[in-house]
């Protein structure tokens, strides 16, 4: 066994890195969730850690299992949000081990991913948007643009009076032709009123319509599904599998949404990716910056055989979201021809930034001086190691 020596965060209020040591030496780097990082920092080493130090690093299904019973008492986003740190650096230190990407490890491989170009404001005019979306598209080549529409958990009430039905007509036909059309009410509207807009949408050649309504309520967004032709999309703040069998088996959703990050790592996306997948219904995920979860959904795009039509492609820059400035060594999210591209460098492909490393907050958790809780943790499967 290569067991877990070392784990090591670094960590600000935005992003926290994972390092993770095997015994053999290898390294491998993850990330957790973004947002609220350094409570998720806090999360990892008094519950995740604890039951990494010792196990095995090659079997990261297991582990992350292991740690979802251990920590049964403790469901939840934020212990999901924890694992993704480990289980992507566990994958990293896979990849890394074995001289080959990530996406060579689970059935792809290197090569050019499709990407659209992913808007996040509503603090912008129709016109304005539609300016800077057209200009993008003609300078890197995207095929696939998206807009928000609606106001974020809005109920009904828009970003301002009437944006919403300016934008949709205005964007669309800037972009006219030959580019694919995309839009997120991020949980916007009643059941009503989001299938009046998504009838607006498909009146406008729009193929995607992201959380019409409240996420949780499954029940109203497969209402919407129903009643509409235009794709209906979800999922991304889902994080229970039983969750998702739910969306998968009532076919809540047209096409699956797993965040990476937020359901736990790429082991547990993996599992949605294969049950939507047995459900012929298509994975998109969502990476909503720029930061390892982007990178990591291009690995699982280039190898899942249902993933949709293109990755989520952020085009915010460090004026929108200035926590993500200089992470990554680099341009790991150079676009040429609308694609990006998965490297054959091993693991991720990418490495942290020294200097933003040099600034964060940094807690080690080393196997030879951990001191269990009060909770008897570095428990195994096979007793204590």
């Amino acid at each position: 066994m290569n067991s877990v020596v070392r784990l090591e965060t670094f960590h600000n209020e935005f992003v926290c890195f994972v390092r993770v040591t095997a015994e053999d030496g290898t390294v491998g780097w993850g990330q957790t969730s973004t947002y609220n990082a350094d409570i998720t920092a806090q999360v990892f080493h008094r519950q995740v850690a604890p039951w990494a130090l010792g196990a095995d690093s090659s079997d990261i299904a297991e582990l992350v299992h292991l740690i979802e019973r251990r920590e049964h008492k403790y469901p939840g986003s934020y212990r999901a949000r924890a694992l993704a740190g480990l289980d992507t650096a566990l994958w990293d230190l896979a990849g890394r081990r074995a001289g080959k990407p990530v996406a060579s490890l689970i059935g792809g491989g290197p090569g050019p991913v499709r990407a659209y170009a992913s808007s996040m404001k509503r603090d912008i005019s129709a016109k304005d948007e539609a300016e800077r979306l057209v200009r993008l598209c003609a300078e890197q080549g995207f095929t696939a643009a998206k807009w928000r529409i609606g106001a974020e958990c809005g109920e009904d009430i828009d970003e301002w009076p009437g944006r919403t039905e300016e934008i949709i007509p205005v964007v669309s036909r800037a972009l006219g032709n030959g580019i694919d059309k995309l839009v997120d009410a991020n949980s916007g509207f009643s059941v009503p009123r989001a299938i009046t807009v998504g009838r607006m949408l498909e009146d406008n050649g729009i193929g995607h319509y992201e959380e019409p309504v409240p996420y949780w309520d499954l029940e109203a967004t497969r209402e919407v599904t129903a009643a509409l032709d235009i794709d209906v999309t979800g999922g991304e703040q889902d994080w229970d599998l039983s969750t998702w069998k739910r969306i998968v088996d009532t076919r809540a959703v047209d096409v699956v949404q797993p965040d990476i990050m937020y359901m736990g790592g790429l082991s547990r996306t993996l599992e949605v990716a294969r049950m939507a997948a047995a459900a012929g219904l298509p994975c998109t995920p969502h990476a909503a910056n720029l930061s390892l979860v982007t990178i990591c959904s291009m690995h699982l795009m280039a190898a899942i055989p249902n993933a949709g039509k293109y990755l989520e492609l952020s085009i915010e820059g460090d004026d929108y979201y200035p926590w993500q400035r200089n992470l990554l060594l680099g341009r790991p999210f150079a676009v040429t021809d609308g694609h990006v591209t998965v490297s054959d460098t091993p693991g991720w492909g990418v490495d942290i930034s020294p200097a933003w490393l040099d600034r964060a907050t940094y807690t080690e958790a080393a196997i030879e001086s951990f001191r269990p809780s009060a909770y008897g943790a570095l428990y195994h499967k096979g007793g204590k190691p």
